[in-house]
């Protein structure tokens, strides 16, 4: 029987006072309609996500994630033009899930991010089903009346006696729903109620009075919603406690579990530590053993085993090999490749460039569009000038090179294996393996120079003075 999710995600979110639509804005560095996205189980064949407000964004976000394999459907639009309210959201679906042969429908919330796959898995494979939750403070949440497990009513706050109130049961806004029922019942809604909205809630009540709808009990953390930027915030203290638990739960030390982001695409080895204020983002794996230090930021990148990361680096889109050490404050910009046991050191920059194995960077240096060969030692100060005003070039360094301190490597240069570079050079042409190079003017020394240029300038001062 196909399984379809219908994904709400037209809404403004006007209190998010944001140019970025609502279901865009992220959680763990990860956009709440992609959360929603992946909690979608293998029953559910395709998506359809209804837009309006930001629609080109939404659906430019949701083709780079098909394109980067991050979606476990196929997913389409529908436009809701002028939102009506969330039946009317849904109504607007009708053509695109009758072309898709839906027979149930499981409806979601683009701004609800935490709802688990285990929780979508039971909605999709049952007959017809509600989630709800039970809140200590249920004000402002309608209302879930059932017997026996089964739907019998939904009461909006505002229309609940006092008896109805006292209940703490309140509907979550997630449905599974045969869609021939559900399809008559979005035909008969009308708007004539206080908001002049077609509300789902009516259609989900006209099925209920046809078909059992059960209902289904899930963690109130599971159906919050993103309205505002302190509902973000929770949401994401909620995600951080789910996704660092488990990690410790796996063998991962958290040394302030409180102070580390670690986004829900992140793998990480057995026995890896994460200190305070690490954040790591995207698709990125640590291996074991591996140490990553205060304040290190991570995106898109791959770090082996015992791996140690000292604090303060940024690593972006970058791949290090096992035993390498990184920083402090060191920099792995896109395309930086460290193999094993490679030494980046202290204010280093890397861009498109590969470190062969016990290749050393320890100081001060930017290395950009480069290969430097295996036990290649790179003095502080190094420079490859990579770029020319209109085109970048490379440069290529090979093994057991020395390469002295303030150096300035003019691209495209290629450094022969063993050779050596003088300090304070700046080499335009290529160097021959085994060969010493230098660019060092002569030393001009002058005895007493020193006080005549001091008793000259100090004249040249009371003249102006004068």
């Amino acid at each position: 029987m196909p399984t379809l999710a219908l994904i709400l995600a037209a809404g403004l979110g006007k209190r998010m006072k944001s140019s970025l639509p609502k279901v865009l804005h992220p959680i763990l560095g990860d956009p709440s309609l992609l959360w929603v996205l992946r909690a979608l189980p293998p029953e559910v064949g395709h998506a359809v996500v209804v837009v309006h407000h930001g629609k080109e964004q939404v659906e430019a976000a949701l083709a780079s994630w098909a394109k980067a394999g991050l979606l476990p459907c196929p997913a389409t639009t529908v436009d809701q033009g002028e939102p009506l309210g969330t039946g009317h959201a849904v109504a607007r679906a009708i053509p695109e899930l009758d072309r898709l042969g839906a027979e149930r429908v499981v409806i979601l919330c683009g701004d609800v991010p935490l709802i688990r796959r285990e929780t979508v898995a039971a909605l999709a494979r049952s007959e017809g089903s509600i989630l709800a939750m039970d809140l200590d403070d249920p004000a402002g949440y309608g209302r879930v009346l059932e017997e026996d497990g089964a739907l019998r009513s939904l009461v909006e706050h505002k229309d609940a006696p006092e008896a109805v109130r006292a209940i703490r049961r309140v509907n979550g806004g997630a449905y599974a729903l045969p869609w021939a029922p559900l399809r008559e019942a979005l035909g008969r809604l009308t708007n004539a109620n206080a908001q002049g909205e077609y509300y789902l809630t009516d259609a989900v009540m006209d099925v209920a009075s046809k078909v059992r709808v059960a209902v289904d009990l899930c963690e109130p953390s599971e159906m919050m919603g993103m309205n505002s930027r302190v509902d973000q915030a929770t949401l994401q203290r909620f995600a951080q406690e789910r996704v660092n638990r488990a990690w410790m739960e796996a063998g991962v030390t958290f040394l302030d579990p409180a102070a580390t982001l670690v986004g829900p695409r992140v793998e990480l080895g057995q026995d890896v530590v994460l200190a305070p204020g690490a954040r790591l983002e995207g698709e990125v794996t640590v291996g074991a053993s591996t140490q990553v230090g205060q304040g290190v930021v991570i995106t898109d990148s791959a770090l082996a085993e015992g791996v140690e990361v000292r604090p303060y680096c940024v690593i972006n889109r970058s791949k290090v090999g096992p035993g390498a050490m990184v920083g402090p404050f060191a920099h792995l910009r896109e395309g930086t490749v460290l193999d094993a046991g490679v030494h980046m050191g202290n204010f280093v920059e890397t861009k498109k460039s590969h470190l062969h194995a016990g290749a050393k960077a320890n100081h001060l240096s930017y290395l950009g569009d480069c290969e430097v060969g295996e036990r290649t030692n790179i003095g502080a100060g190094l420079i490859t000038c990579n770029y020319d005003g209109f085109n970048k070039h490379r440069t290529h360094i090979g093994k057991d090179v020395f390469v002295g301190s303030d150096c300035q490597l003019v691209a495209p240069i290629t450094l022969g294996d063993g050779c050596l570079i003088g300090a304070g050079s700046t080499l335009t042409q290529d160097v021959p393996a085994d060969a010493i190079a230098l660019t060092r003017a002569p030393l001009t020394v002058r005895d007493g120079g020193a006080s005549r240029l001091r008793t000259r300038l100090k004249a040249i001062k009371q003249g102006t003075k004068r």
